[in-house]
């Protein structure tokens, strides 16, 4: 267990929720309860993604200054009990996500396959630019269709909510793939940062990131999502002055890290605003 990334799994476990909550209706025992089996799904589902790509992407990491010591290698674990591990929390969420219904069943059973072809051995189109960053555009939109369609069918107005969650799944790639630039060329892994530079893959993820924050608003101004998110408006600015920041850093890996804490913390209080407004006798039809 010591070889998951959980601070990186519980990052990406308000997606499906946001998704939940905003399909879920009326809050009874048994949609909580659904509710809590498709967070314990996701939390097994994400495992599962880190877990396999790490054991894929192994070789890369213990020559990568950066991550060597964080590697299971390093903890003495052997890559055939770390494989085993990410198949059994695959097994064990698609099991929990086949509880609730067949539709987050299947969107768990796609996630996990673009995960395949993103880090799979032979696939790995971790190292092809722009499909990589195809793969988490959809990805993002399935992650929040996944709690969305516990609760209702897949309708308009849940896939013009999920391009907000690809947008911001997509931008935090070429982020990480910015941050991560000198470790993936040492290694030979052609990212959009190694492929057309680093400081192409920040500005792309700075611009969809505002892509992001403008349909987030429009969301709320036709009262797709609460109308309160409006004021996600206000957030942009500190987001920008973050970015600049890291711009001025010269876009070293710990000036970018600083940067993705920022934006993690703002998306979390987005998040929590749509949970509290929704679920809320005063939140926006």
């Amino acid at each position: 267990m010591s070889s998951i990334r959980f601070d990186e799994v519980c990052a990406l476990q308000g997606t499906p929720l946001i998704g939940a909550t905003l399909s879920i209706g009326a809050l009874t025992m048994n949609t909580m309860l659904e509710a809590g089996v498709v967070v314990a799904g996701n939390l097994c589902l994400v495992a599962h993604v880190f877990l396999f790509n790490d054991w894929s992407g192994i070789d890369g990491d213990v020559n990568d200054p950066k991550r060597a010591a964080d590697t299971f290698a390093a903890k003495g674990l052997p890559r055939s009990e770390v494989g085993y591990l990410a198949l059994s929390l695959l097994a064990l969420s698609l099991l929990l996500f086949a509880m609730v219904g067949a539709t987050p069943f299947f969107i768990g059973l796609a996630i996990a396959g673009l995960s395949a072809l993103y880090s799979a051995p032979g696939l790995h189109l971790k190292g092809t630019p722009l499909f990589s960053s195809a793969l988490h555009l959809s990805g993002g939109a399935l992650h929040f269709l996944l709690g969305y369609a516990a609760f209702s069918a897949i309708d308009a107005r849940g896939l013009l909510i999920s391009c907000f969650f690809a947008l911001v799944f997509t931008a935090g790639h070429f982020t990480h793939e910015a941050r991560d630039h000198e470790g993936d060329m040492f290694n030979g892994i052609r990212t959009n940062a190694v492929a057309f530079g680093k400081m192409q893959g920040f500005v792309a993820g700075l611009a969809l990131f505002t892509a992001a924050y403008v349909l987030l608003v429009g969301l709320a101004f036709y009262r797709l999502v609460p109308h309160v998110l409006m004021l996600a408006a206000l957030l942009y600015p500190l987001h920008l002055a973050a970015s600049l920041r890291a711009l001025r850093a010269g876009l070293g890996f710990e000036s970018l890290v600083s940067l993705q804490r920022c934006y993690r913390v703002l998306y979390a209080i987005i998040g929590i605003v749509t949970v509290v407004a929704t679920l809320t006798p005063l939140s926006a039809p």
